[in-house]
């Protein structure tokens, strides 16, 4: 039983370690020069949605602090990608919308993004990604109970 706890705990170290690497390999994707890795994040979920998106929408999707995101979306407003825009009933909710900048990068992420999930997955198969998901989640769900 120790055993399992003690895999969980260096799998734990391996996992920031790995969080970290990914990380870094993002901030190099082609767009750097123009916005960040996480921007590009960012601007990737941004784009796959239909629906409008607020800064509480970008803080649940990615786990960020407040603060934290209020500094990226202004970086991003900055950089030109977004914009946002108040709401009609309520002046202190902003909207955030892809700028025409930030449209013009949209097959860019989509490449790059698609391109790490394709390095990360090789040689393992979808239904052995299923079972992994399906574990980790379970592992989660049992720590909230």
């Amino acid at each position: 039983m120790y055993y399992l706890i003690n895999y969980i705990l260096q799998f734990n170290a391996n996992l920031s370690f790995s969080v970290l690497t990914l990380r870094r390999k993002i901030d190099t994707f082609t767009s750097k020069e123009e916005f960040s890795g996480s921007q590009g994040k960012v601007l990737h979920f941004l784009l796959a949605q239909t629906d409008d998106v607020f800064q509480k929408d970008i803080e649940e999707e990615y786990g960020l602090r407040p603060s934290t995101a209020t500094e990226l979306l202004k970086k991003m407003e900055k950089n030109g990608l977004i914009y946002r825009q108040p709401t009609s009933y309520d002046g202190r909710l902003k909207k955030i919308i892809v700028s025409e900048k930030g449209l013009k990068y949209k097959e860019q992420v989509i490449c790059d993004l698609s391109g790490l999930e394709d390095q990360l997955t090789k040689g393992i198969s979808p239904k052995d990604l299923d079972v992994f998901f399906n574990v980790l989640e379970k592992m989660l769900e049992n720590l909230s109970e």
